[in-house]
């Protein structure tokens, strides 16, 4: 079989190009505990903790949790193209932080920081892959974009994080970057 996935790579080049440092928080999503798969509260602020995830999301009693998925961050300029501009569409996608960042493989390999408002995750080297309600939610169309950022490191799904210090992220804050390199010295 033929892998025309390349062609995909034309419409990942056409988003506006986000920062590899200097990013931005531009929408936290909570997935509420019993509220059904489709259930979504857009917050201004929330607080994560090591233990327990994005304070109000349902992580910390997913029976489907693995130890290294604590919160997910999509580029908001991919989930805008996939889902439209309404705010409520983009929420579906289950991500907690919508962000205006490179999340590509080469600028956030796994165990880079991110120091965002009082908090700092570190990067899990667990891929984001799309689900079945993402593909439901989004169309197959999405999912093959997807699959082909992914493939080529762009990380189009986002990438998932851990919680390695507890604070308050607030929409609008400010996201450095904290490179490996950078802090061995």
């Amino acid at each position: 079989m033929v892998d025309l996935s390349w062609r995909f790579d034309l419409w990942y080049r056409g988003l506006p190009k986000s920062p590899a440092d200097g990013g931005r928080v531009e929408a936290i999503v909570l997935r509420p505990p019993g509220g059904g798969s489709g259930a979504r509260e857009r917050v201004e602020s929330a607080r994560m903790t090591p233990e327990g995830g994005l304070e109000g999301d349902r992580w910390s009693v997913d029976d489907a949790r693995t130890g290294d998925d604590q919160i997910s961050l999509i580029n908001v300029h991919v989930i805008g193209s996939l889902a439209g501009p309404d705010p409520d569409r983009r929420a579906l996608s289950g991500d907690n932080l919508q962000v205006d960042l490179d999340l590509g493989e080469d600028n956030l390999p796994p165990g880079t920081l991110l120091k965002i408002g009082s908090v700092e995750l570190e990067v899990s080297a667990q891929p984001h892959m799309p689900c079945r309600k993402f593909h439901e939610r989004f169309g197959k169309a999405a999912v093959k974009k997807v699959l082909r950022a992914n493939k080529t490191g762009r990380r189009g799904r986002g990438v998932i994080c851990l919680v390695r210090r507890a604070g308050e992220v607030r929409v609008g804050d400010t996201i450095q970057v904290v490179r490996a390199a950078s802090r061995e010295r």
